[in-house]
């Protein structure tokens, strides 16, 4: 009987547990939203897009194998003949020709070309005659190789790992302004959740204190205005309970909506002590941040887009020519296989070229205005950095003034807490006027929502500053997901 009631007591403890909501600590909060939030979701997408992106970019330094063709090539039609008298005669034709075309290729960083292998084989059917040829490359390698004009090859192999790199960061400090956002929803909802427990005291303390001055009047210990003073607050709590009350939902709501959570139980948040003190160096911040964030990528990738257009610009406005050289074998037969008997040479270069002689200095302007974007982007990039450096400065000291803060608002809320009840005490034993009752009772709320909204603007900074470095200060190691 014994072992029997302590499993039914048991039983009961667990049930009970199971039914209570637990509060959610701040950082549950942060880790959920970044599991089941959408901008993290969203974040994800965009490394996975950036990834891909970046392997579509090493697939064009790599051979390139491509099978083309015309499958069939059939024309039914009437064509135009200038006969040796000159005149014109519409002859009747009827074929099919058909051309198949496997090639090899390869690009050229260094210089810019392509490099390429290829076998060709062609047939053509002349259906009103009952003829059939084939014609064919058996084998034929060629270069086409860009002379004094723009490598985009070689500035993309500068350029794209760089935004790739970019991309990569740009998830982590996705995630860092999921965790930053979330603060901001946790911290309202706590603020309001706050407000709410303060209304509710301040209502039944006031219902209390009600009763009590009643008792009080009747005895000729207070006067009837501080009854009615007392009956005022008494019905401005109630006003307040409501007002917070509508707050609180509203709040959770946001909060619900952010984490991506369709629980319909009520929110009930902790209230999250501040990390352990640790001292910050700005300069590790600078550095860290110069390191890891992607706007330090983006400092670089911006510079190198401007000198890459400058080159652009340069290149393309004058002198462009191209080489076109191809060496191999070619056959004709009456079969396929007559393609590859005693091919014979087959030869081709070419040079072309344009050559710009007058064009009223519109070359010049293009190239003048790449510059000017050039140096408008090195200005920019240089702005950039000040404010840069000038935000991670200031939240440096800003958290590190906070951690101070933090804790002198918890001593004043403590410290007004404890007067509060010494002055309610008093008023029940009438030895404290109403007004003076209702002046512990403000310090009482100031403090505790001063309390409150330091702690959310220290774990604000908090969050901040980890978004700015990508550098987590209390292990003393870079963020990564």
């Amino acid at each position: 009987m014994r072992k029997l009631f302590i499993l039914i007591f048991s039983f009961i403890l667990t049930s009970a547990a199971f039914g209570q909501v637990r509060p959610l600590s701040l950082q549950e909060v942060v880790q959920l939203s970044r599991e089941n939030s959408i901008a993290s979701k969203q974040a994800a997408t965009q490394k996975k897009t950036n990834f891909w992106q970046y392997r579509s970019f090493l697939a064009d330094y790599k051979p390139q194998l491509s099978l083309t063709g015309t499958l069939p090539g059939f024309t039914r039609s009437y064509i135009e003949v200038v006969q040796p008298d000159g005149t014109v005669s519409f002859q009747p034709v009827s074929n099919n020709n058909s051309l198949i075309n496997l090639s090899l290729s390869q690009g050229i960083a260094l210089t810019g070309g392509t490099i390429y292998v290829q076998q060709q084989l062609q047939r053509f059917d002349d259906f009103a005659r009952d003829n059939t040829r084939y014609n064919g490359i058996p084998f034929e390698i060629g270069i086409n190789q860009p002379l004094s004009r723009f490598n985009t090859l070689k500035w993309d192999k500068k350029i794209q790992p760089l935004k790739y790199q970019e991309g990569n960061q740009q998830f982590v400090q996705s995630l860092e302004q999921v965790a930053l956002d979330a603060t901001g929803f946790y911290f309202e909802l706590l603020v309001a959740q706050v407000n709410l427990q303060i209304a509710e005291k301040n209502r039944s303390n006031n219902d209390t204190l009600y009763k009590i001055a009643q008792h009080k009047l009747e005895l000729g210990k207070i006067s009837q205005n501080d009854l009615l003073q007392l009956q005022m607050g008494l019905l401005t709590a109630q006003k307040d309970l409501a007002s917070a009350q509508q707050a609180a939902a509203v709040a959770s709501l946001k909060l619900k909506l952010y984490m991506g959570t369709r629980d319909e139980r009520e929110l009930e948040l902790e209230i999250p002590l501040e990390a352990d003190e640790f001292k910050i160096n700005t300069q590790t911040a600078l550095d860290e941040a110069f390191a890891n964030r992607s706007a330090s990528i983006g400092f670089r990738r911006k510079l190198l887009e401007a000198e890459r257009d400058v080159q652009f610009a340069k290149k393309e406005t004058g002198l462009n020519a191209s080489l076109n050289a191809r060496f191999g074998l070619s056959n004709q037969g009456n079969n396929p296989g007559e393609i590859y008997v005693n091919a014979q040479d087959r030869e081709f270069v070419e040079l072309q070229f344009v050559l710009p002689i007058m064009t009223w200095g519109r070359n010049k302007a293009r190239t003048e205005v790449a510059k000017a974007n050039q140096e408008f982007a090195q200005q920019s990039v240089e702005q950039d950095k000040l404010t840069f450096e000038q935000e991670i400065f200031t939240q440096v000291t800003l958290l590190q003034m906070l951690q101070k803060q933090v804790k002198l608002t918890k001593l004043a809320d403590n410290i007004a807490a404890d007067r509060y009840q010494i002055a309610k005490e008093r008023f029940i034993l009438s030895d404290l006027s109403v007004t003076d009752l209702g002046i512990a009772t403000q310090e009482k709320d100031i403090a505790r929502r001063d309390y409150i909204l330091a702690l959310r603007d220290y774990w604000q900074s908090y969050y901040s500053l980890r978004l700015l470095t990508l550098y987590d200060f209390e292990r003393k190691q870079k963020i990564s997901y």
